[in-house]
């Protein structure tokens, strides 16, 4: 197995097609299981992963704190993505409120990331969620002044919309944005994002390229999960949602059956067919394995056609957050 490499965005940043995101590893995904966790990261840098996904809120803390540890003895090798500000965090990880742009808070959340991460420097620092009470150029002029400080070498946004993407790269050059993106969440396509970070030169990154594992057909049934796993209260799990997801799932499960893939590979070939960056998540390294075999998959107009015909755009059932989350996401 060979993992190709590609520059993301126009800032100079290489990583490998796919990275690892890391949120299950400590986060709404059920127990934790550090070991397996820390096997399947080593694994990954084994076959080639250069960009691994974090962020402060996962855990909250825990997470950097595991993918520092992991890769302690590969620092030089890989590229360290982390996120602040999806919420505010105090000194003990305890959420005391929303999104957080605020320049004291982002410098105060850096020094944090960089202590757990066990580094002097965080190749990539994405801002969580816009904070709606402060200008993201004002984000961003803290941000732009890290970078000149050598904390931070390239500056990323999740979940904006076209408008603060665009207010955040005038301040501040964007390296990425990252957003959720597979066969069931196609918003990016519509609301403006993908144009914009094309017409930009900024990269994408794909979050949830599986959608949190629905589209690998392994999931069946909630029983399935454990019972803190956070799926349990997705509005796209849920009773009526769920069988007509399940629907199109097996209409995947036909034709990556056809292609000679697994119905996960076939969802993650698709996603990378757009030119983006992937970063499906996993604590397993059978899962690991199985997901970048999907990067050899090359796939014909008849096939995307085909997926595109299986599982149209907005078909999907229910929201892929609470209220509440997607309140948090700018579309």
């Amino acid at each position: 197995m060979s993992i190709s490499t590609h520059q993301i965005g126009s800032q100079g940043l290489i990583t490998s097609v796919e990275g690892l995101g890391t949120m299950g590893m400590t986060a709404m995904y059920g127990t934790r299981d550090d070991e397996a966790s820390i096997g399947t990261i080593l694994r990954a840098v084994e076959l080639g992963v250069t960009l691994f996904d974090t962020a402060d809120m996962y855990g909250p803390f825990t997470g950097e704190e595991l993918v520092g540890r992991a890769l302690a003895g590969h620092r030089d090798d890989v590229v360290l993505a982390t996120k602040f500000g999806g919420v505010t965090l105090d000194e003990t990880g305890t959420v005391v409120g929303g999104p957080n742009g605020r320049p004291d808070y982002v410098r105060r959340a850096v020094e944090g990331s960089l202590r757990r991460l066990g580094t002097d420097r965080i190749d990539l620092y994405y801002q969580h969620r816009v904070d709606p009470n402060v200008p993201v150029a004002e984000t961003f002029g803290v941000l732009g002044d890290l970078v000149t400080e050598g904390k931070v070498r390239y500056l990323g946004i999740s979940e904006a919309s076209a408008e603060s993407i665009r207010e955040a790269h005038a301040a501040a050059p964007l390296t990425a944005v990252q957003s959720e993106y597979s066969l069931f969440t196609r918003t990016v396509e519509t609301n403006g994002v993908l144009d914009t970070v094309r017409a930009l030169s900024i990269g994408f990154v794909a979050y949830a390229p599986l959608g949190r594992g629905l589209l690998t057909g392994g999931l069946r049934s909630l029983d399935a999960l454990p019972e803190s796993d956070w799926r349990r209260s997705a509005p796209r799990f849920g009773g009526d949602n769920l069988a007509h997801n399940l629907v199109l799932v097996d209409r995947l499960r036909v034709l990556a059956e056809k292609s000679g893939a697994t119905p996960g590979q076939l969802a993650l070939a698709w996603v990378l067919a757009q030119g983006v960056t992937a970063i499906p998540g996993t604590k397993r390294i059978s899962y690991l394995e199985e997901n970048l075999a999907a990067s050899e998959l090359a796939l014909d107009s008849d096939v995307l056609s085909a997926l595109s015909e299986a599982i149209p755009a907005g078909e999907v059932a229910g929201e892929r957050y609470s209220a509440v989350g997607m309140k948090a996401i700018e579309e």
